[in-house]
């Protein structure tokens, strides 16, 4: 994706930041004046920050792993909602559900209920409970729904977490400390980016500043999944060739051996073997003189006369 726009980021009011009475200390150096008591963000450094950020999220999303969003806040929610469902990553805009991250079995066996229900409308079991039992499991479908639907391909702990109002969302950003999970966050002057792996120092009240950045993170994202995609791809093509060219050389070698053979085969029913020379029978000297030959009773007899 190209270059943040420094007049984007103005007109879309990020550098707007909260009374200088509000403000954390440790977001001075992120912060470039004060004016009519509102501190005003330095955008050059909202610039390299997210910048820095999104190529961090782009590998991330390059390697297969999920990013989970949250953000509760009236004005980030929808827009949160509608721009990360379009890249199949987790989000949480209802109430951040304690334990979360920490506890996460718990909340993989909340999801599987969701999924447990829907087996029970399709296999015919509604058509056997009454119909006050009914309305009371599909109402605890809706409430699971509201504030798990959006997680319920999470399997795993995400590999990051991003977030919108660090103040408000302190709960997440300490599961994911306790994890070491990386937090990329929109950091404003009331906030403390000490624990936050990826502050961008924006405005995260103005719905345009959230949108801006949470457009401009979503589309790196995007970027790196394709990414992906297409490097699979060409993985799957190129072994499919490697398999094609073996299967190809297996043939041509499987069609040598055979001519070989049966070469091999022709060659041999030319050549004839040699006649092997009759076996003659000895011939006594009798039999020679032309004398009758006698056993060793007769010859005995013979002599005796």
């Amino acid at each position: 994706m190209p270059k943040t726009n420094f007049d984007e980021l103005l007109d879309a009011g990020v550098h707007f930041g909260h009374l200088k009475r509000k403000w954390n200390p440790s977001m001075a150096p992120y912060i470039f004046m004060e004016k009519n008591g509102i501190h005003i963000i330095d955008l050059n450094k909202t610039q390299a920050k997210l910048e820095e950020a999104s190529a961090a999220l782009k590998q991330i999303a390059k390697s297969g792993r999920k990013i989970l969003f949250v953000a509760t806040k009236k004005q980030a929610k929808d827009i949160v909602a509608d721009r990360i469902s379009k890249i199949n990553m987790p989000y949480v805009t209802e109430r951040w559900p304690g334990g979360m991250l920490t506890n996460f079995p718990t909340i993989r066996k909340a999801v599987k209920k969701m999924s447990a229900i829907d087996k029970m409308a399709t296999d015919g079991t509604f058509d056997t409970i009454s119909k006050r039992e009914r309305l009371q499991i599909t109402r605890q479908r809706a409430k699971l729904e509201k504030n798990l639907g959006s997680i319920s391909d999470l399997t795993r702990l995400p590999a990051a977490m991003f977030i919108v109002d660090v103040s408000k969302e302190y709960i997440a950003v300490r599961e994911a400390n306790r994890l070491n999970i990386p937090v990329f966050a929109m950091v404003d002057t009331n906030s403390d980016p000490k624990n936050i792996d990826f502050p961008i120092p924006a405005n995260d009240d103005a719905s345009k500043s959230i949108s801006l950045i949470i457009d401009y993170i979503a589309s790196d994202i995007e970027a790196g999944l394709n990414e992906r995609k297409m490097e699979r791809e060409k993985e799957a093509s190129d072994a499919k060739d490697k398999k094609m060219k073996k299967e190809a050389a297996d043939k041509v070698k499987a069609d040598e051996d055979k001519a070989k053979a049966e070469a091999e085969k022709e060659k041999g029913t030319d050549e004839k073997p040699a006649a092997k020379p009759e076996k003659r029978e000895r011939i006594s000297t009798s039999e020679k003189k032309g004398e009758p030959v006698l056993d060793k009773t007769e010859k005995a007899s013979a002599e005796k006369k």
